[in-house]
Formats: structure tokens, C-alpha cells, sequence
């Protein structure tokens, strides 16, 4: 008998193809015998089966383990929500520090914008260009933008005056930050006027006057020029939530208003004014009022530049908004240059007021030549105590 041949002796499908599992004589290609007549194959151990044709080999056979099935999703299963997705909340934390930093500097550029401008630079011959940076911070008395209710709140009286309260000379450069005060009584050559005391320069002449004066007598060219009036202390004490003073004994000063206890406390805007004013309760008077005032303005400007006046929105914007009612600017300062000085203020290495010759404000010539030549040559570290006392007077 001959393998697989038909009835006939042929070799073709003979009827026995069903014994084989092959396709039956006049099948397709592909096709199954069928399965009453197919003799049903045992698998042998470690033996895969056969595939279908068409199909790639199981996963196994290429020494790969096969991907777990997973169970469908029942329908009344809770859909994961977009918000647990890790890479969801980093867009949305990197969104929101875009748009804190957009704040932070949308604010104070748009403050900036309000900001007076003063032409303070003299015509005349002025100091050559000196090493480091000196500002000339004024104080002014000005009531203007001040209500009657809180003129009366302040104790500031209504002059119609307009004179310098404060006057500070703030170099900074290669050596320590220096910050120096100088009295308003301190009798000086006015350029067209004679000797009078210095404040008055600023009615006479306004703020060029006042520099030409001041560069006259110190030697010393001033780049950039800040002024504040009363009731911008007042609003920037607030913005930031009061600042800390340390008087070393009970102050009552009728004047001023001012009527605090001594140790470290933490006053108002309203309080800290009074404390930059008061002068008449201390036999030195103006000597004791500068140092009160430098003393203010390190503590604002501690207190401006903290970490929590640039995280606490409210503070921040507090802060910005007070800057355009009472802060006057020199002209080309810009709002870089603004944050450079108000940096510096909090970095004063030394403080001093100028040296004096008495208690009268005049001053003693020779030793102030010589703490102005550290300014001028940007040695502010060769700044003896000698030369730099809080008063002024020699020790």
C-alpha cells in the first residue's frame, strides 16, 4: 500500500486527509479538517503548539514573558482623576511661580511709572566723578498730600514750610557701606545766599541748590538723590507691618507727639515719625534726632527687604503703592537703581553723623575733610571711630 494516495493509486487526496489533519481534498488553504473526523492531538510536554497560520509564535518560544492580561474596567469603576498625575501638578506649580514672578516685577514697574522725577544736578562746577556711588536721602517736611485729620494725627502742624527734616549722605562701594548724617542746623555757605543753616538751602533754591551746597562744603559728588516726605515714612511703616526701635530710655516729647517706653518695640508708621521728629526732650537736641532718624531708616529698610515683603502679596503691593505718593526720585535713577539703594540702606556697615566742633552743628573742619576724603577715594574701610561718632562730636 502506498502512502497517501487516492482510491486510484494517485497521490493526491484519497479521502484519508482527515486522518492527518489536513486539509480535506477540494478545501482552502488555511481550512480546518473537520472536526467530527479530526483525530485529536496530545500536546508533549515542553512542546509548543502548532500556531495558525498567519499567526506570529507565542512570546514564550523567544524566551520573553508574555504581558499580564488585565481585567476590564468594571463600568462603575471611578475614572482616576487628571489631577493625581505627577506630571500634571509640575505644570501647574511651575504655572503658578510664572505668574508670581510676573507679579513681583509687573508691580513695582507699574508704581515706578507714577514716581516724580526731580532734576536735582546743579549748573555750576561740580566734584569730578568719584570710585563707588553717594545718594543724598532728604527728609522733607512737606505736609503736602496730608489731610487736616492727619496732619493732627501726625503732630506736623500746618507750616507751609518747605525745609529738609533729615539729611543723609550713603556711599557705598569697594569698603563698608557708610551712612552719614548730617544736622539741619549745621551753618554752611549757601552758593548766592551766604552762611545759613543748611536745610534752608532747599527753600531758597530747591533740591539743586541744596546739592550744589552740600558738594560745596564736602567735597564729595552726589550721583543720586532720594526724598520722602512725612507722610510717606508714615505709609511705608505700615505697608510693612511697623518696625522695631530701641530707645534707651522713656521719651516724651510734647512736639513730636511722641510717647513711647524705652527697650526694643515694634511701633507704627505714625509712632516712627514721631521718633524721627522728637528732639526737643534731649539737652543735644538735633544731635540726638539724627541718630533717632538713622536708626528709622535701617529699620525700614530691614524690614522692606525681608523675605515676607516679597512672599505676602498684600505687603507687596502695600509697599509699591506707598512709594508713588511720598517718594521723589532723581532723575535718571531708575527702578533697578531704586533697589540698589534701598539695599544699600540696609547694609550700612558704618553710621555716623558728621564730625562737629560743638553742639551747635558747626562743623569741625578738619576732621570732617577727612571722613569726606574716604568717600571720595572709596576707602570707606580706613573710617576710624575717631572720625565716625554717633553725634558727631569727638569722643
Amino acid at each position: 500500500m502506498s502512502g497517501r494516495g487516492d482510491n486510484n493509486g494517485n497521490g493526491g487526496g484519497d479521502g484519508f486527509d482527515w486522518i492527518y489533519g489536513s486539509t480535506p481534498s477540494g478545501g482552502s488553504p488555511g481550512q480546518d479538517a473537520d472536526p467530527t473526523r479530526k483525530i485529536p492531538v496530545q500536546q508533549r510536554p515542553g512542546v509548543s503548539p502548532p500556531r495558525a497560520p498567519g499567526r506570529l509564535p507565542p512570546p514564550e518560544q523567544y524566551g520573553a514573558t508574555p504581558e499580564p492580561s488585565r481585567p476590564p474596567t468594571p463600568s462603575w469603576a471611578p475614572r482616576r482623576s487628571m489631577w493625581s498625575r505627577p506630571r500634571t501638578y509640575f505644570r501647574l506649580v511651575v504655572g503658578l511661580l510664572v505668574l508670581w514672578l510676573v507679579f513681583l516685577v509687573a508691580v513695582p514697574l507699574v508704581a515706578w511709572r507714577k514716581v516724580d522725577k526731580v532734576d536735582f544736578e546743579p549748573s555750576g562746577d561740580r566734584p569730578a566723578a568719584q570710585p563707588g556711588t553717594t545718594y543724598l536721602l532728604v527728609g522733607s517736611d512737606s505736609r503736602a498730600g496730608l489731610s487736616k485729620a492727619e496732619r493732627k494725627r501726625l503732630n506736623t502742624g500746618n507750616s507751609q514750610s518747605e525745609l529738609t527734616d533729615t539729611i543723609l549722605l550713603l556711599h557705598t562701594g569697594d569698603g563698608p557701606t557708610t551712612l552719614i548724617s548730617i544736622p539741619r542746623d549745621s551753618p554752611l555757605d549757601i552758593p548766592g545766599f551766604g552762611v545759613s543753616k543748611v536745610n534752608s538751602a532747599y527753600a531758597k533754591g530747591g533740591t539743586p541748590l541744596l546739592v550744589e551746597t552740600l558738594e560745596k562744603a564736602s567735597g564729595v559728588r552726589i550721583d543720586h538723590y532720594v526724598e520722602i516726605g512725612f507722610g510717606g515714612l508714615v505709609g511705608v511703616v505700615d505697608a510693612v507691618d511697623g518696625i522695631e526701635i530701641c530707645p534707651k530710655k522713656r521719651i516724651r516729647d510734647k512736639p513730636s507727639g511722641l510717647n513711647i517706653k524705652k527697650g526694643c518695640q515694634t511701633v507704627d508708621g505714625a509712632t516712627a515719625l514721631a521718633y524721627a521728629r522728637a528732639r526737643k526732650y534731649s539737652p543735644i537736641s538735633d544731635l540726638a534726632r539724627v541718630q533717632q532718624q538713622r536708626e528709622v531708616v535701617a529699620a525700614v529698610g530691614k524690614k522692606v527687604l525681608s523675605p515676607w515683603s516679597v512672599v505676602n502679596p498684600i505687603r507687596w503691593w502695600k509697599l509699591n503703592g506707598a512709594v508713588p505718593d511720598f517718594f521723589r526720585f532723581g532723575e535718571g535713577m531708575g527702578p533697578v537703581g531704586a533697589g540698589k539703594w534701598a539695599l544699600a540702606m540696609t547694609d550700612t556697615g558704618k553710621s555716623c553723623t558728621v564730625p562737629l566742633a560743638s553742639a551747635d552743628a558747626t562743623w569741625d573742619t578738619a576732621r570732617a575733610n577727612k571722613l569726606f576724603a574716604t568717600l571720595i577715594e572709596d576707602r570707606t574701610d580706613d573710617i576710624t571711630d575717631k572720625l565716625c561718632t554717633a553725634t558727631g562730636l569727638a569722643n
